[in-house]
């Protein structure tokens, strides 16, 4: 008995590794949360997230929103207006998001109050 509850833990533990593997694959990199965050205060054109999403280049930030469009975070209005303009808006399924972003906000905080004080103690 006691081997297959190993085995089960085992399972548990490989699923749960999974799983956040999964999420860390399609959330992967520097700037796809902070692109979810600038698009979660509306609608923005690609020079907006450009200068709201700090130190991004143009080449970087086009592919990152190809990226999220794929994985159905983000949707791409083209307006045939002229000149042409193109506005990026988060989908619905961004939203289950949330909760993980504000779990990660809650813990840089955290994590930097604890390097500050640190960092005042050696001083």
């Amino acid at each position: 008995m006691l081997k297959l509850q190993t085995i089960s833990a085992e399972w548990e533990a490989c699923t749960a590794l999974s799983a956040v593997q999964d999420a860390l694959y399609v959330l992967n990199g520097k700037w796809k949360l902070p692109i979810i965050v600038a698009l979660s205060s509306g609608n923005k054109r690609f020079n907006e997230l450009q200068k709201t999403v700090k130190g991004i280049a143009a080449k970087v930030l086009s592919h990152e929103l190809k990226e999220l469009e794929l994985n159905g975070f983000v949707v791409r209005h083209v307006y045939t207006s002229t000149p042409v303009m193109i506005e990026y808006e988060l989908t619905e399924y961004s939203n289950s998001l949330g909760q993980v972003v504000d779990a990660l906000r809650i813990w840089g905080t955290m994590h930097r109050e604890k390097i500050r004080s640190q960092f005042k103690q050696l001083v």
